[in-house]
C-alpha cells in the first residue's frame, strides 16, 4: 500500500502514481533532448532563444513533483504535526517563481529589441556537403520538438485530475502549450526568411507572455494554497467539493444541527476542520468517531479530519448566513 505521509493511497491510485512517475521521468529526457536540439540551431533568433529557455524552465515542475512526491512520503512527526504534504504546494511555488522571473527578462529582452528595430540575421550551414539556410533547421527542430509535448501534456492532464496533484496539472499544461511556443518559433523563423525583420521578436514576445503567465497563475496559486485559502480543484478553477460533502452528510445526522467545514489543500490530500452544532446537550464520543470514520470514508483524500462540537458555528464557515444553512438543509 503506498502512503502519503499517513493516508493510504487507493489501489487502484497506485498505477496512476507510478505512470505519473514514469511520465514526468520521460518528460525529464524528452526536455534534455529538445533543449540540446534548439540550442544547436539557435543562431540569433529572438523567438528560439526564448523557446529555448521555455525548455529548460519546463525542467522545473517535472522535477518539482517527483522531490515533492517522496517528500509527502515521511510520516508526521513532533517538527512536523501536519505532515510533509505541503512540499507539493513549495514546489509549486519554486517552479512558478522560475517561470515568473524568465518570462519577466524575456519579455524585456524581446520588446526592447523590438523597440530598438533589431534585425537578426540567420545564416547558413554545411549539412552533407550542401549549403543549407540554418532556417529550415530550425523550423524542423521546433516541429520535431513540440509533437511529443502534446501528447504528454494530454497524458499528464488526466492523472493531475485523478491523484489532486497541482504540480503535475500545472507541468501538463505547460506541456500542452508548448505547441503554441513551436508554432509561434515557426512563425518568426519563416517571417525572417520572408524579409519580415519584426516577425522574430514578435514570436519572441508572445513566447515570453505565455511564460509570464503561466508564472503569474501557478505563484498565484501556490500562495493561496500556502496561505491557507479556500482549497480549490486540481486547476484552481472551482472549490474542493469534499467540503460541501462533509457538510451535506453531517447535516444528515439526527443529532447535528448545522454543520461547517474549513477545507485547507495540502498538496495531495486535503485537512478539513468539521464544525457541528449539536441538537442537545449531550453527544457522545461514539456519536462522533463514527460521524468522523464515515467522513473519512467519503474520499481517500479525507483521512486527515478534526471534528468538533461547538453551540454556534464560526462565521467563516457560514455560522450567520442562516440562508445558506437553510439551502444546504433543503
Amino acid at each position: 500500500m503506498t502512503r502519503f505521509g499517513r493516508t493510504e493511497l487507493p489501489e487502484d491510485h497506485e498505477p496512476l502514481l507510478r505512470r505519473a512517475k514514469r511520465l514526468e521521468r520521460l518528460t525529464l529526457g524528452v526536455l534534455v533532448v529538445t533543449a540540446s536540439l534548439v540550442l544547436a540551431v539557435l543562431g540569433n533568433s529572438q523567438a528560439m532563444k526564448a523557446a529555448w529557455a521555455e525548455d529548460v524552465l519546463s525542467l522545473a515542475p517535472p522535477i518539482a513533483f517527483l522531490v515533492a512526491v517522496r517528500l509527502v512520503n515521511r510520516t508526521p512527526d513532533r517538527a512536523f504535526p501536519y505532515g510533509f504534504h505541503r512540499a507539493s504546494a513549495v514546489a509549486h511555488l519554486v517552479a512558478g517563481v522560475a517561470l515568473l522571473g524568465v518570462g519577466a527578462f524575456l519579455v524585456v529582452d524581446s520588446g526592447s529589441g523590438l523597440l530598438a528595430g533589431e534585425h537578426p540575421p540567420i545564416g547558413t550551414v554545411v549539412v552533407l556537403g550542401q549549403q543549407v539556410w540554418l532556417g529550415w533547421l530550425m523550423i524542423a527542430t521546433m516541429v520535431v520538438t513540440s509533437v511529443p509535448m502534446v501528447f504528454l501534456g494530454r497524458a499528464k492532464l488526466a492523472l493531475g485530475r485523478q491523484l489532486h496533484s497541482k504540480v503535475l496539472y500545472a507541468d501538463a499544461d505547460m506541456n500542452k502549450a508548448d505547441w503554441m511556443t513551436g508554432l509561434g518559433t515557426i512563425l518568426g523563423v519563416a517571417g525572417i526568411g520572408a524579409g519580415l525583420w519584426w516577425a522574430d521578436a514578435v514570436a519572441a514576445l508572445f513566447i515570453s507572455v505565455s511564460i509570464l503567465h503561466d508564472g503569474y497563475r501557478n505563484v498565484r496559486g501556490a500562495v493561496s494554497d500556502l496561505m491557507d485559502a479556500r482549497a480549490t480543484t486540481f486547476d484552481d478553477e472551482e472549490p474542493d467539493p469534499l467540503g460541501e460533502a462533509v457538510e451535506r452528510y453531517l447535516d444528515g445526522l439526527d443529532w447535528v444541527e448545522h454543520a461547517g467545514t474549513r477545507v485547507r489543500d495540502m498538496g495531495h490530500v486535503t485537512h478539513v476542520e468539521a464544525f457541528v452544532v449539536p441538537t442537545g446537550d449531550r453527544v457522545t464520543t461514539r456519536q462522533l468517531e463514527r460521524a468522523q470514520q464515515r467522513c473519512v470514508d467519503l474520499d481517500w483524500r479525507l483521512q486527515d479530519l478534526v471534528l468538533v462540537v461547538v453551540p454556534e458555528l464560526p462565521e467563516e464557515v457560514g455560522g450567520k448566513d442562516t440562508e445558506r444553512v437553510s439551502e444546504r438543509n433543503e
